[in-house]
């Protein structure tokens, strides 16, 4: 049991708000001494582990990027841009990001969408300019719940819109999992039959989508109704 004494380190070291990268290193040295590992062979361990993973940390890189156009108001432009569409609404925004999320996971290409890249500084802020310019002002509660909805947009169209593509982890994964009880599958299958549920999971969310629209008439309307009587 003394191997997962690293567990209780990382929990602790994180509780006590110490640097995470000196939390996790500890705990990894603990756990190599505990598990009767040589000096040597925990230094090794973790050579072996950043130079397979070191493709992992490029993706940082465009946090950077992010942080300057935001500071250069892109933002602000997404905004701008909204409030001149007078037919957009938040429903309606968060419709077409979902779909052209979905069809660019289906060809494979993951990357053109994403929380960091392109929910929190583009397809948030124009679904809340798109409501402000509607109903003015918004309570904070409400731009909550529509940057809720715009993080899930994203996440429900590349999670159903991933497996549609032949050579994505799950279905290589799927195929590999089934292989080891002799059952065996074709990827192009396994892609083909993720189509339908493709759709189901696309109708699904444009009808929640198309709702969100119409509780935030009924609830600004009815506020605009009480203000004038």
């Amino acid at each position: 049991m003394w191997v997962l004494i690293g567990i209780p380190i990382v929990v602790l070291g994180f509780a006590l708000r110490f640097n995470p990268l000196l939390v996790v290193t500890v705990a990894g040295i603990s756990t190599g001494l505990a598990g009767g590992m040589q000096t040597i062979e925990i230094i090794s361990a973790f050579g072996k582990a950043f130079t397979e993973n070191r493709y992992m940390g490029l993706i940082w890189l465009t946090l950077p990027v992010i942080a300057l156009l935001e500071r250069n108001g892109l933002r602000e432009q997404a905004k701008h841009l909204i409030s001149k569409i007078h037919v957009a609404t938040t429903g309606r925004i968060l419709m077409l990001y979902f779909f052209l999320r979905q069809m660019t996971a289906a060809l494979g290409l993951n990357s053109l969408g994403g929380h960091a890249q392109m929910v929190r500084p583009l397809i948030a802020p124009m679904a809340e300019a798109a409501a402000t310019t509607k109903y003015g002002d918004l309570p904070n509660d409400v731009r909550q719940k529509i940057r809720a909805h715009s993080a899930a947009a994203d996440n429900v169209a590349v999670f159903f819109g991933e497996d549609i593509f032949i050579a994505v982890q799950s279905i290589l994964l799927i195929k590999g999992f089934l292989a080891q009880y002799g059952i065996d599958v074709e990827p192009l299958h396994l892609s083909v039959w993720a189509i339908p549920t493709a759709i189901a999971a696309l109708i699904i969310h444009f009808i929640r989508l198309w709702l969100l629209d119409r509780s935030l008439a009924k609830r600004f309307d009815s506020q605009h109704g009480s203000a004038a009587k």
